[in-house]
């Protein structure tokens, strides 16, 4: 019997990721079953299980690829060059949001991850140390700045770090759950504080 092709199964896993994440989407985690996400992707239960032992670990993989892409963005704001100021920081990071909070985006299913790591301890774990690692990317970039001469040499760079990565989640939250406000007026009242 022929061997599958690592490509294959990477194929069929993104294929049950993508379907478990339009199940999610439209009906959210608790309100979705296994059996809902194997009818959307079209798979038999045995090809379910064997890329994911259970709801948790499908749960814990549609969070690595949410946060995943977020952290990826922030990573390359705080290695920007030239360094940004934090207001141009904030301004580049709610674009990305904006991308991310329309019917399909990222930030939509954030929320929910946002909640079960509530509940669950495991994904917990995973959500504070990746959201301590893009605060750290904000820390990073805060500290560049002020080595560009973009922030004041008194400011402490993990204090400001932490209350620059603060306003993303607050504007998606607002984005997604409000749509509003708009982003100009959300950059305005960041440059307001800021500048």
């Amino acid at each position: 019997m022929p061997r599958v092709s690592e490509e294959h199964l990477a194929a069929r896993r993104q294929l049950i990721l993508d379907a478990a994440r339009r199940c999610f989407v439209r009906d959210g985690f608790h309100n979705t079953s296994m059996q809902d996400v194997i009818a959307e992707a079209g798979v038999s239960v045995g090809a379910f299980y064997r890329y994911f032992k259970s709801k948790n670990d499908l749960i814990t993989a549609i969070a690595e690829g949410v946060i995943g892409a977020a952290a990826e963005m922030f990573a390359e704001l705080a290695t920007h060059e030239p360094p940004l100021s934090p207001a141009e920081a904030v301004e580049h990071a709610v674009d990305f949001v904006d991308r991310q909070t329309g019917p399909d985006g990222i930030f939509r299913l954030a929320l929910q991850v946002w909640a079960e790591a509530m509940r669950d301890p495991a994904l917990a774990e995973f959500v504070g140390a990746k959201y301590a690692q893009m605060r750290g990317h904000f820390a990073v970039l805060a500290r560049r700045a002020q080595e560009a001469g973009k922030l004041p040499a008194d400011a402490d760079p993990e204090s400001v770090g932490a209350v620059l990565f603060g306003t993303i989640p607050g504007y998606a939250l607002q984005r997604v759950l409000s749509d509003g406000p708009d982003k100009k007026s959300y950059l305005d009242g960041v440059r307001a504080l800021i500048e």
